[in-house]
């Protein structure tokens, strides 16, 4: 039994999504290997966390991707909660909501009820990253909304060059 922490859920979401990055023009899979997804995992959630079912927490992942990017529907998701159950239980400080879940499906679980949390409470906060050439995910925090890349230092500051780029270009070739 696992319990659901909502704040480092949406951080493990994020990180999840976050594992396809694209590195110099080429998609890159960091948990396509077993090792690899352990070690994430370990380094994410703890030594409890690798599921014995990595296939499905990459499964898990690529539709999530999908769902996201607005590519499939959210009924994709439904394998990631198959015999899944959310018990409450009274703490100190309140209701912990505990994820009880077959062994090796508790992580993708989390990933889609952690999904499901932010659709809810920040309905289309979470998205892809706005450059073309980048394959992150971000969380809008903005006051706005409206925060369209993964990194500011990075994607922003590239797409603003290219557009200052782009009207320099085209002021040259109207003879400006």
């Amino acid at each position: 039994m696992v319990t659901m922490e909502a704040p480092a859920d949406e951080e493990f979401l994020l990180a999840l999504l976050n594992t396809t990055p694209t590195v110099n023009g080429q998609r890159r899979d960091l948990l396509a290997e077993d090792a690899d997804a352990r070690r994430w995992l370990v380094e994410r959630l703890g030594e409890a966390s690798a599921p014995a079912d990595l296939g499905r927490l990459r499964g898990t992942r690529d539709t999530l991707q999908r769902v996201v990017a607005q590519e499939a529907g959210p009924e994709e998701l439904e394998d990631a909660l198959v015999e899944v159950a959310r018990r409450p239980r009274m703490s100190g400080s309140g209701v912990e909501w505990h994820l009880d879940a077959p062994p090796g499906t508790e992580v993708p679980a989390r990933a889609v009820l952690a999904w499901d949390a932010l659709q809810r409470s920040a309905r289309s906060r979470l998205r892809r990253c706005a450059n073309p050439d980048c394959s992150l995910y971000l969380i809008d925090r903005s006051k706005s909304g409206n925060a369209r890349w993964c990194s500011m230092t990075t994607c922003g500051n590239r797409m603003k060059a290219r557009r200052h780029y782009g009207r320099l270009k085209a002021d040259e070739a109207a003879g400006g």
